[in-house]
């Protein structure tokens, strides 16, 4: 099953820590209904990372199988302690998807490409990582941060459009260029 639109079709947000002890403890007890909730609300997310990384439809659509059998196979590998269910997914996909392309590489058999491989994986890792951190930044920062980027607005007619002070929008689109700027830092570390 294809998932076109990458993670910003995701609609997951941002859930409570909560919500992610629950659906660990529902997964440790083998529900298979919790299983389809997770999917249905996370499988565009890992979809999209997997296309990004691979650039084709049929291997990102066998990261999400590994992924999700995995999660299944394995429910006790996520720790609620140690952050977001989107998270650990997210991290999957990308070490999956990753796996794959190397693979792929090794078979085409050319040295020539495995350092290009490489190059490419610590590219699409930063822009996996950026769509990542864009789609799970809070609202106030996403709304700023597409005003002024993709619609091309100064910070002034950001704040109009938002309907908060200058001071605001700045500080705004400055946290969300801190929280992007993050994207270049994590994906240049081995995968």
């Amino acid at each position: 099953m294809a998932h076109g639109n990458g993670p910003q079709g995701a609609g997951e947000g941002t859930v409570p820590p909560r919500w992610n002890r629950k659906m660990q403890q529902r997964l440790a007890r083998g529900e298979a209904a919790a299983l389809g909730e997770l999917y249905d609300r996370f499988a565009p997310l890992v979809y999209g990372l997997a296309l990004r990384v691979l650039e084709n439809e049929e291997e990102a659509n066998g990261v999400l199988s590994e992924v999700f059998s995995y999660v299944w196979q394995h429910p006790d590998a996520y720790d609620p302690k140690r952050g977001q269910l989107r998270s650990f997914l997210a991290g999957l996909a990308h070490k999956h998807a990753v796996r794959r392309l190397r693979w792929a590489v090794i078979q085409a058999g050319a040295a020539g490409e495995i350092e290009d491989c490489e190059e490419r994986i610590r590219a699409v890792s930063a822009a996996a990582r950026a769509d990542y951190i864009v789609t799970s930044m809070p609202e106030p920062l996403r709304a700023a941060l597409e005003l002024a980027y993709f619609k091309r607005r100064d910070y002034r007619e950001t704040a109009a459009e938002l309907g908060v002070s200058a001071e605001e929008a700045r500080r705004r689109l400055r946290l969300g260029l801190q929280l992007l700027a993050t994207a270049h830092t994590e994906a240049g570390r081995p995968a």
